[in-house]
């Protein structure tokens, strides 16, 4: 049995759950914590990252790119990559724009100040896990930003890279509906980019997604309404 281990709320998780998904392929998970490594994810990754894939031969791979190259590779139909040279290259522009530019603009401020400070045990001081306002209000403006940029995109695509659902879909859809999770996205500011995630969340590949429900963060209430 295909393994992952994965944290419902991270975003490159959520890539590798989708990913797999959409290849119809068979697999557990293994929840963890992103602050409180287990030995079981640090004896398959030293570095303690998430996610964790572990194929049915026992092959191990880490790493978000990784994770969608050897997937790709490995099993190739449905083909998420693009079949010509120059789909593939704006397939994998995208994703490092999700993996490296939304991530240190958007993601992270607000995920650690919503998230990771008020459930870490590395932070200690009853205050210092309150939200600082200023950075969520800074997220946001470059979330304004990013979300004008996939609407530019899909005004003029059928999907972000091009004409076919991809993983540069994947890795923005991943992202986002965490951060639609935590009711950080508003969504009547963006309809272009709200038709595009309409479709999102209507792929049976997505439903397992939309079904996370973390006693101790739940869900915003338009979350997992496919009509929002």
């Amino acid at each position: 049995m295909r393994i992952l281990h994965h944290y419902p709320l991270c975003g490159f998780s959520r890539m590798a759950r989708f990913l797999l998904s959409e290849k119809k392929l068979d697999y557990s998970c293994v929840q963890e914590v992103p602050w409180k490594v287990s030995d079981d994810l640090l004896l398959h990754n030293i570095s303690g990252t998430l996610p964790v894939f572990i194929d049915t031969n026992n092959v191990v791979v880490f790493g978000s790119s990784a994770i969608r190259e050897y997937i790709e590779e490995v099993y190739p139909d449905p083909n998420l990559i693009g079949d010509d040279y120059l789909l593939r290259a704006e397939v994998r522009r995208l994703c490092d724009w999700f993996d490296f530019i939304f991530l240190n603009d958007v993601y992270l401020p607000i995920i650690n100040e919503k998230i990771t400070k008020r459930f870490s045990k590395s932070v200690t001081k009853e205050s210092d896990r309150l939200a600082n306002p200023s950075a969520i209000r800074n997220a946001v403006a470059k979330l304004n930003f990013h979300m004008d940029y996939i609407s530019w995109l899909i005004d003029r695509r059928n999907w972000l890279a091009g004409r076919i659902f991809s993983v540069a879909d994947i890795c923005a859809a991943s992202f986002i509906s965490v951060l639609d999770y935590i009711g950080s996205i508003q969504w009547n500011n963006y309809d272009i980019a709200k038709s595009w995630y309409v479709r999102i969340k209507s792929r049976p590949s997505f439903r397992g997604i939309l079904n996370d429900n973390l006693s101790q963060i739940p869900p915003s209430k338009d979350y997992s309404n496919l009509d929002f």
